[in-house]
């Protein structure tokens, strides 16, 4: 089995934003619906942060599912670090239902339930300028949704409809699994009602009883001022159509930033250059400098130096899920002409000869 921690490249003691962060980061890397993605990493991933960002199953998981601890390897009559399952064992019996509560609070659930919808990923690519004020967006995905005609039940409408036979009405059947530590009997969704406890006479003929449907759908969501390219934002509910029911997956909308010529940005603020002539820069000047807000006037002290910089403070870029914003700094360099007249070449000589 292997380690929580390791699969999402965090240490024991990470906060809970460390976990989410680094959760975000290896899903985007891993995803199944990205080129170069693997389902099965993917998959480990999200069981890992399933368990490590439930403090319950978490405290758990520290305690007993961790490498080295009490699930590491045993030898003779005993496995998995001295837990004997061939009867009791530090006071578990896991000949009977406890093993299936045992199991369902080492590995997140085991007990029956519809399958959440997957998660899916999109690129989107906004400008500079959005970076700034924010801006809210809309793509087209085709999804699995909710099927409209039979409201996700899976029967046609007025169908006639009764308990089912199979799990008794409870949506839930209890199936046994022949594993190396013996027969684990399981509560799993019902083949037969999809978890519904209730079968129809008439599947739906759009959906064929799944109780979802393909569907393009115009999706809307903001993209927060502050932004950086590369991050990864998570919108609940706006991925996949979940089963029978459950909760629909999440849209994890990755962001891309156009680049502006005009500016850097460095962390929340923004760098520009601007080149003044040696006279500006010798008498001082007022000059116009363009921001990610339109144009402000910025003043030149006489005797300012090339590669000197100046802060114009509050046009940089908002603190992402915070207050306030960053500066924008403005390095000035001092163009030297290449090119002189006569007459310029004197007055400089003359300078010089103050100087």
């Amino acid at each position: 089995m292997a380690d929580y921690y390791d699969v999402l490249g965090i240490k024991k003691g990470a906060s809970e934003a460390e976990i989410k962060k680094a959760f975000r980061t290896m899903a985007h890397k891993y995803h199944p619906d990205k080129d170069g993605g693997d389902e099965a990493k993917f998959k480990e991933v999200n069981e890992a942060y399933q368990v490590l960002s439930d403090s319950s199953k978490r405290a758990q998981y520290d305690q007993f599912g961790s490498a080295g601890s009490g699930f590491g390897s045993g030898g003779g009559g005993q496995g998995f670090g001295g837990f004997d399952f061939g009867g009791q064992a530090g006071g578990f019996d896991f000949g009977g239902s406890q093993a299936e509560d045992m199991f369902s609070q080492f590995f997140g659930g085991g007990r029956g339930g519809a399958r959440a919808g997957r998660d899916m990923q999109v690129n989107v690519e906004i400008t500079f300028a959005e970076v700034i004020s924010g801006v809210e967006k809309k793509i087209i995905l085709n999804k699995s949704v909710t099927c409209e005609r039979c409201s996700g039940d899976g029967g046609e409408p007025d169908s006639d409809k009764s308990t089912c036979k199979t799990c008794s009405g409870t949506g839930r059947m209890r199936k046994v699994m022949q594993t190396m530590l013996g027969n684990i009997a399981q509560e799993v969704v019902c083949d037969e009602c999809s978890g519904r406890g209730q079968v129809y006479e008439n599947r739906c003929k759009t959906c064929a009883g799944d109780g979802t449907e393909n569907k393009e759908v115009e999706e809307v969501f903001d993209i927060p001022a502050g932004i950086q390219s590369g991050q990864t934002i998570a919108f609940t509910g706006k991925g996949m159509a979940g089963e029978s029911g459950a909760p629909a997956g999440d849209l994890l909308v990755s962001v891309s930033v156009i680049n502006d010529d005009r500016f850097e940005r460095e962390g929340n603020n923004i760098i520009s250059t601007e080149e003044i002539s040696y006279a500006q820069a010798a008498l001082g000047d007022k000059i116009t400098i363009e921001t990610v807000e339109g144009s402000v006037k910025m003043k030149i002290p006489a005797g300012t130096q090339s590669g000197e910089i100046f802060r114009i403070r509050g046009k940089g870029v908002p603190r992402l899920q915070s207050v306030g914003r960053g500066d924008h700094m403005v390095t000035v360099q001092v163009t030297v002409p290449t090119k002189l007249t006569k007459e310029q070449k004197n007055l400089i000589e003359k300078l010089g000869e103050i100087a």
